[in-house]
């Protein structure tokens, strides 16, 4: 998993650049943000609940910051 995956996933979430999310989704080797991508988008384009929306993107992006604060450090210096 590249670092800038992460920055990619957090711009695109915030922006609601949602095409550019799912291209991501599909290139990412990290399986878990891929995960979480695809069920953000699964419910916001399909869900009639706002509520499960709003509960998958905080979910989304509550991922995405657990995992840059545990990137190695190794990563971070490239």
């Amino acid at each position: 998993m590249d670092i800038p995956d992460y920055d990619k996933a957090l711009y695109y979430t915030l922006w609601g650049q949602w095409d550019d999310l799912l291209v991501l989704m599909v290139r990412t080797n990290d399986d878990l943000l891929s995960k979480r991508i695809q069920l953000f988008l699964h419910s916001y384009y399909y869900s009639p609940d706002q509520d499960n929306v709003v509960k998958s993107h905080d979910q989304l992006l509550y991922y995405i910051d657990h995992a840059m604060k545990y990137t190695p450090a190794e990563i971070m210096e490239v």
